[in-house]
């Protein structure tokens, strides 16, 4: 895959601890699964419908692919599409931007 960035949809306690502790090594979701889940830009509204329907104080961050090297796999989730998951933490060094969401 070529995309450069992706999308970590975060509560405001998850980003809370995030900013503390400098690293995030998953939501409940993410660490039963073995992966942090992402998005691209064009899964990003897919996921929120899906997954965070009705959920409000999140937060969405823009991660820099190329921070994560080979910690990044692209992997067929939702229709067959790949999607970003890092295998290991995420570290607050790869997030280019934040926003609240919803």
């Amino acid at each position: 895959m070529n995309a450069v960035t992706a999308f970590k949809i975060l509560t405001a306690p998850q980003w809370a601890d995030f900013e503390r502790e400098g690293r995030f090594g998953g939501a409940p979701v993410d660490i039963a699964d073995g992966y942090i889940h992402l998005s691209t830009a064009e899964q990003l509204s897919g996921t929120l419908a899906k997954h965070f329907a009705g959920q409000t104080g999140l937060i969405v961050a823009e991660i820099d692919l190329a921070r994560l090297g080979d910690t990044v796999r692209w992997e067929a989730a939702r229709g067959g599409a790949l999607f970003p998951h890092i295998y290991g933490d995420l570290p607050m060094d790869a997030v280019l931007a934040a926003r609240p969401q919803g």
